[in-house]
């Protein structure tokens, strides 16, 4: 770590190496030294100070459990993959179905067969695309979330979902997790097809700006949560974002961009972070210290 910043000194005898573990775990870099006497904690960016202090206050006041465990004589990746599954099941669970949404495009399911899962169904008459109503198949207003349309595009929403909900999900838990895919998926999709019109549109993208807005709100209200975005990720994603809406995406031969979904999930799991973090300070915390 080249160059750090000074978040907290410690006693020089005090065992500092479970809260290395807990800043680790929460993705923030740290370098322990001694300087006059004391134990010198610095991490890699300015953003981390506070969170850094947060945790250690924590740590110390017995609201987060850390112990130490001893490395595994022998690694491999069958049991690093049992640790993901358990620690972010709903996570894994939503890549899955993603991949599934996109192989039933890839391999060229029949229009009827891929009709199940658009937010309303559809027919091919000739060059022709007719839709229908929803009716009562209110599965309809999730499984559009896991249709992709190529390569790209379940490559990106993939490596995003998995970095953002991961995080949230070992922070909060499965069950937030998996209320908050439902939320976003929910007014993503449903938004998406009030200012879109029907249309056969699809993606995961909806919900990880979901998920992007409910970790920048909830983190900056919350900071013990420990899963604020980067400011270099915040201004890719929403630069990223502008571009789509600008249309240069569309321009550059990317196809049609659900924007209104896009936008949607931003601003709905924006609102969820900061009603939820603004819950968790009330109660002291009791939604974000028990699962580390």
């Amino acid at each position: 770590m080249p160059e750090g910043f000074v978040a907290l000194r410690a006693a020089a005898g005090e065992d500092l190496r479970p809260f290395a573990a807990l800043l680790q775990q929460q993705g923030i870099r740290c370098r322990i030294y001694e300087a006059a006497g004391d134990q010198v904690v610095e991490v890699a960016g300015e953003a981390q100070v506070h969170v850094a202090q947060t945790l250690y206050k924590a740590w110390r006041d017995g609201d987060i459990q850390l112990q130490l465990r001893a490395a595994p004589a022998r690694s491999s990746a069958r049991p690093e993959l049992a640790a993901a599954w358990h620690q972010a099941p709903v996570t894994i669970l939503l890549l899955l179905l993603s991949v599934a949404g996109f192989l039933l495009v890839y391999l060229g399911a029949s229009a009827e067969r891929l009709s199940l899962f658009t937010f309303t169904p559809f027919t091919i008459n000739g060059n022709t695309l007719q839709f229908g109503e929803m009716g009562g198949q209110y599965w309809r207003l999730l499984t559009p979330a896991f249709l992709h349309f190529g390569w790209l595009h379940i490559v990106f929403n993939s490596l995003w979902l998995w970095e953002l909900g991961a995080r949230i999900e070992r922070r909060l838990g499965s069950v937030h997790m998996l209320g908050l895919f439902v939320c976003i998926a929910l007014v993503s999709n449903g938004c998406q097809f009030v200012f879109g019109g029907p249309s056969i549109f699809g993606g995961m993208s909806g919900v990880v700006y979901g998920l992007l807005g409910f970790s920048f709100a909830g983190a900056r209200l919350q900071p013990v949560w420990g899963f604020e975005p980067s400011r270099p990720i915040m201004l890719l994603m929403v630069g990223w974002l502008l571009l789509c809406i600008a249309g240069v995406v569309e321009v550059l031969g990317f196809g049609a961009i659900a924007n209104a979904a896009h936008v949607a999930g931003l601003l709905s799991g924006a609102l969820l972070g900061a009603l939820l973090a603004l819950l968790s300070r009330r109660g002291g915390d009791s939604a974000g210290a028990g699962r580390l």
